[in-house]
């Protein structure tokens, strides 16, 4: 590739340490000039992965390394959110990756200002997602800033080739080519591509790839019951003890990844237009999901909890796509909070061997009536008023069969 133009003088860089990102500091330098590479790094739970950063970012070319904690804001401000939706793509996903990246790019574009920066580089690949998520969220807080994808323009065409690249540079690396899966990790989740996964007919390697969570098989013989608690929506109490959100899903992650809870191996549609195939581990949320899901049922009234089922679908897509920084995503928000106002209460949950059983539902906002339901005899609902809203609600099915009796005539 030819050296690029003079007006890059420094280059804001999303690093994780990774393997696109940790060749791109010397892959950057050697292209543009040797331009000032400043490395960002978003904390949004991927604590082990912070270990050492620092030295390799500047050891590798960096002039320095920001490592911005961002947990708190990711959670109350993306996953939260979200939850509240029911968000959920494809009826598996529940958006780990794809909620971090917005918050992380509308960073880069803070500290890029700050800086004085020319462009703002990532090491999403061609085929990807996440270029876009970024590239987005760069361009909802600036607009005009120059963007670096490197996976677009460079010599280097596969993980492999990169590893060759990170070799000849002395560039240390934590995986090696047998344990080359591509994998994004935060305080949500935990995914897997790439290598076996990326044929459907494979069956994954869950003993070695499984980080979270152990399988179903290894799971206690015994249940775990836990109780959550809600207020508008959001969980602020495990077993009757107030938790910030962070806290709260450390915490459910460790307890599910004990039981087996949250992995899934799905075949997904990218927004590019290709077909990728996954293993996700994400057992808190898919704790919280299933939860809050529960005591919607108790607490939103038939047209609401109908409605909102396809609010989540477009919710959940607008976030996979990268638009979270949108006048619609934001619109939605809005229909959820309201509905959210009397989501309150205990769910009472049995985890055993990866799967996830209610136990128990309480609210003060219960729209259940023992009285309605019960088969016993009530003073509140007459049984021969049936047969006049049958006959109605059928009026249109007894017309059609009138007049098909009559065209048969």
């Amino acid at each position: 590739m030819a050296k690029q133009a003079d007006d890059i003088k420094k280059v804001v860089l999303a690093y994780s340490g990774g393997l696109d990102t940790s060749i791109m500091i010397t892959w950057l330098k050697e292209n543009y000039n040797n331009c000032e590479v400043v490395a960002v790094t978003g904390n949004v739970g991927q604590d082990a992965e912070l270990e050492g950063l620092e030295e390799k970012a500047l050891k590798t070319g960096a002039s320095k390394l920001y490592i911005e904690d961002l947990q708190d804001e990711f959670v109350e401000n993306y996953i939260f959110p979200s939850l509240k939706a029911g968000a959920v793509y494809e009826n598996g996903y529940l958006l780990g990756t794809s909620f971090a990246r917005p918050i992380i790019g509308k960073r880069l574009v803070e500290i890029a200002k700050a800086e004085g920066a020319d462009a703002i580089c990532h090491g999403c690949t061609g085929k990807g997602n996440d270029q876009v998520r970024f590239e987005l969220a760069v361009k909802a807080f600036a607009p005009n800033m120059k963007i670096i994808a490197p996976w677009r323009t460079w010599e280097l065409k596969s993980r492999e080739d990169e590893i060759a690249y990170a070799e000849k540079h002395n560039i240390p690396l934590k995986i090696t080519r047998e344990t080359n899966y591509s994998k994004d990790m935060n305080l949500w989740h935990l995914s897997h591509e790439g290598l076996d996964l990326e044929d459907p007919a494979n069956e994954p390697k869950y003993e070695q790839i499984l980080e979270l969570s152990v399988t179903p098989e290894q799971a206690p013989d015994e249940p775990t019951y836990l109780e959550l608690s809600f207020e508008k929506g959001i969980p602020v109490a495990l077993n009757g003890e107030k938790m910030t959100g962070v806290t709260l899903i450390k915490t459910l992650n460790k307890i599910g990844g004990q039981n087996g809870i949250g992995i899934i191996d799905i075949v997904e549609n990218r927004l590019v237009g290709m077909k990728s195939r996954g293993v996700y581990e994400t057992p808190g949320g898919t704790i919280l999901y299933h939860a809050h899901q529960a005591l919607e049922t108790l607490c939103l009234d038939k047209d609401t909890q109908h409605y909102k089922q396809s609010v989540a679908i477009k919710f959940a897509e607008l976030v996979y796509n990268g638009l979270w920084y949108t006048p619609l995503r934001e619109a939605l928000s809005a229909f959820v909070d309201e509905t959210q106002k009397t989501v309150t209460g205990e769910v009472k949950l049995k985890l055993y061997k990866g799967n996830i059983t209610n136990v128990s539902l309480t609210s003060p906002y219960s729209l259940y009536s023992e009285e309605f339901a019960s088969f016993g005899e009530d003073d509140v609902y007459d049984h021969q008023d049936a047969e006049g809203f049958i006959n109605l609600f059928g009026l249109p099915i007894t017309v059609k069969a009138l007049l098909d009796e009559k065209g048969g005539q």
